[in-house]
């Protein structure tokens, strides 16, 4: 019985990319920026916790990008800080529509942008291939091409989805515009400390998206030695040469799900929901859960340890076996973002 390979010390690692939220937020966020984030459906993977920074620091008129919706950019609408969305699904699945974006469309604060679930990876990829434009036959034809929520007078609209000729059969086919946020926040199952990642579950364009924006900020649940990522290098779908910066935090993805570590909350999935729909929930919202927690441990406190122990004995916890002799315990993750900020 072979033993489990030795931890390697972080001399021999490049230069670490581990900080905290608040600073990641501050260093790579600014108001009006295009920021992008979403990832396996509205109740998967998504940097949800990076949106609540977002509004704890005040960020305001985001133009944002998000393949689905998911309560992260629900709660950005509810609250006003987003101004602009492009989506390619607004819905939140079994809980519901989504009651924040409603309420932000509907009273005319936010212009929402509609595309199908093709588009928005066709445009993802298209800015990570640096395209002038992305040729496509999806939308055309439809309401998708012919009415933009951003110039809503122009009727049928060319300037959301224009007309191409195919140079070698002579079709006309759909000209998208290529996506390049100024930041991506992205939810990872794993990362190392200088930004390799590994994703568990369904990716969701999360591999298009961190080729296409122009800085890349990871949310890891959990933080793994360096070697686990040289064991499974045909696994690491992004690597640390597209990354910026690496934050740790566990359940980042809360109330959404991460396969291999926590399910979906359903009950605070739709409590949530139920209380963006009005001013008033959303405001009493942000006092419990977005401005109530100061650092991870008191995030951790405010879910609640009995709810979060319900939540990670979950059934895909197999998929994580491979991985967890590499995991790095908090302490130590601790010591890592310490010498990395200071250097």
């Amino acid at each position: 019985m072979t033993s489990a390979p030795a931890i390697h010390s972080d001399a021999a690692m490049p230069p670490a990319k581990l900080i905290s939220l608040p600073e990641a937020v501050r260093r790579y966020t600014w108001d009006g920026m295009l920021y992008a984030s979403g990832a396996a459906l509205p109740i998967g993977s998504d940097a949800v916790v990076f949106g609540r920074e977002l509004l704890r620091q005040g960020r305001k008129d985001l133009h944002t990008v998000f393949h689905c919706n998911s309560q992260q950019l629900n709660l950005l609408a509810a609250v006003g800080a987003a101004t602009k969305a492009e989506c390619g699904f607004s819905g939140l699945e079994v809980f519901g529509f989504a009651n924040g974006l409603r309420r932000a469309v509907e009273s005319g604060r936010m212009a929402l942008e509609d595309y199908s679930n093709l588009s928005i990876p066709l445009r993802l990829l298209g800015g990570a291939l640096n395209w002038p434009f992305v040729p496509a036959t999806v939308n055309i034809g439809s309401d998708l091409q012919d009415r933009s929520a951003f110039a809503p007078e122009d009727y049928p609209s060319r300037g959301k989805i224009g007309m191409v000729t195919d140079p070698f059969t002579g079709q006309q086919v759909g000209a998208f515009k290529p996506l390049k946020p100024d930041l991506a926040a992205i939810h990872v199952t794993m990362a190392d400390p200088t930004g390799n990642a590994i994703m568990l579950g369904t990716e969701w364009s999360r591999f298009e998206l961190s080729r296409a924006a122009k800085r890349v900020v990871l949310i890891a649940d959990a933080i793994v030695d360096p070697a686990c990522m040289r064991q499974f290098p045909n696994l690491v779908r992004i690597p640390e040469m597209v990354v910026e910066a690496v934050v740790y935090w566990p359940h980042g993805a809360w109330p959404q799900s991460s396969p291999g570590m926590y399910d979906v909350d359903e009950e605070h999935m739709r409590a949530m929901n139920a209380a963006l729909a009005t001013a008033e929930g959303t405001a009493e919202y942000v006092a419990k859960f977005v401005s109530a927690y100061d650092g991870v441990e008191s995030y951790l406190e405010m879910i609640g340890r009995e709810r979060l122990a319900k939540l990670s004995a979950t059934a895909t916890a197999f998929l994580m076996d491979p991985y967890r002799k590499w995991v790095l315990p908090a302490e130590e993750v601790a010591k890592i973002q310490a010498g990395s900020q200071a250097a």
